[in-house]
């Protein structure tokens, strides 16, 4: 069942994706009310982005380094990979410019973390990946 959401324990898994689809990543923890809440968000978007965009989850107590080299501070914190700059991420940000700069492309807490914002940046990840694979 390739729909549901990857489990991302290693920056190499989020690499191999990215050379396919954008990797949509949000970081939580089991405890985090927020963070369960989204665990059906992100099912919906597993199956609606089925082999167009991966969706994953980064687990912040299990991988602490993970959580410390995307710099998060607070979760749920949520961005859409679009690909790999000079070995830095290249993100896609909500008015649909692409950043290296994660702070202006991550959703975090619980307010703008639904399933329509995700979408719409997603969609808008989908559109810039078409257009650099024509290039």
């Amino acid at each position: 069942m390739e729909e549901s959401v990857v489990a991302i324990t290693q920056l190499e898994q989020i690499n191999t994706s990215l050379q396919k689809t954008p990797v949509f990543v949000k970081i939580g923890t089991k405890w985090c009310p927020e963070c369960r809440s989204l665990k059906s968000v992100l099912e919906n978007l597993a199956a609606k982005y089925q082999g167009k965009a991966i969706i994953a989850s980064i687990d912040a107590d299990q991988n602490p380094e993970l959580a410390e080299y995307f710099g998060v501070e607070s979760i749920p914190d949520s961005s859409v990979i679009v690909g790999i700059e000079n070995g830095t991420y290249v993100y896609m940000q909500k008015n649909g410019n692409v950043s290296t700069d994660r702070s202006q492309a991550m959703f975090v807490g619980r307010h703008i973390n639904d399933e329509e914002t995700f979408e719409k940046v997603l969609d808008l990840a989908l559109i810039q990946q078409g257009k650099s694979k024509s290039k």
